[in-house]
């Protein structure tokens, strides 16, 4: 099972641990676009904070966070699972995970990136501020510019297990399974049952604890079918909308009645 998550906009401190190494880094079919992204962010941020601040769409408040980013290559690194914070990593506590579920969180979690394409939660990473909905001056909108990248190193790391798309909208165009992976891809709405919408924070946390049960319960559904009883038997109220043409991707509507 691959799992595919955003990541969130706010995130933890760096620390005080060693710096970056982009060769240590999962999916190093990645590498060289990585590389092009953090080398123009870093010049864009240290060389003018007023520019940056634009094009990163930063508040004021946030201006802080271009001197972060300016000094990337030299900032301590942590697991991205503890990098990342926010209401649908609260809600995977990954770190109170026992010892077989976060060796499942390693092998299956896959966290999308406007900076680094996409990471492991194990993977060594700093603190950065860079969404996918940023278009940076020489490369454009990040986007785009990973549609290729991710062509080719993702239908691997997807392997011939499921893949369950979790990621919003943005991180979602940067990488969509076509062909007979998206045969094997379920995405899942998370909607408050009375009122049929999507609620955001409730949504983000829902989705949390969906992969934190899955995680927990050791559950390695082979598709989206399977994943649906996995789900169910997890207590789970779950609506199926399977795909009308060979393939296209599963869509699985998680229906909740409390907002919390």
């Amino acid at each position: 099972m691959l799992v595919l998550l955003p990541p969130s906009e706010g995130k933890a401190a760096s620390g005080r641990g060693a710096p970056l190494k982009p060769e240590g880094l999962s999916l190093p079919g990645l590498a060289e676009a990585r590389a092009t992204v953090l080398d123009e962010l870093v010049e864009l941020c240290a060389a003018d904070e007023d520019k940056a601040r634009e094009v990163l769409g930063l508040s004021e408040g946030l201006r802080g966070e271009i001197g972060k980013n300016a000094e990337l290559r030299t900032a301590g690194a942590r697991p991205a699972g503890e990098i990342y914070t926010g209401v649908l990593y609260d809600a995977l506590d990954l770190a109170s995970l026992d010892a077989a579920a976060k060796k499942r969180a390693a092998r299956s979690l896959l966290v999308f990136s406007g900076l680094w394409g996409a990471v492991r939660v194990t993977d060594r990473i700093p603190s950065y501020r860079c969404s996918m909905g940023v278009k940076l001056p020489g490369l454009g909108a990040l986007g785009p510019y990973w549609k290729a990248p991710m062509a080719e190193v993702l239908p691997e790391a997807a392997g011939d297990g499921l893949v369950l798309d979790l990621r919003s909208a943005a991180y979602a165009a940067a990488w969509k399974p076509k062909g007979e992976p998206a045969e094997r891809t379920a995405g899942v709405r998370v909607l408050h049952a009375p009122t049929r919408k999507v609620v955001s924070h409730f949504n983000k946390a829902t989705k949390g604890r969906i992969v934190r049960a899955l995680l927990q319960s050791g559950a390695a559904p082979a598709g989206p079918a399977e994943l649906v009883d996995v789900l169910r038997e997890l207590g789970y109220t779950v609506e199926v909308e399977e795909p009308a043409k060979p393939g296209r991707a599963w869509s699985l509507d998680v229906l909740v009645d409390e907002i919390h």
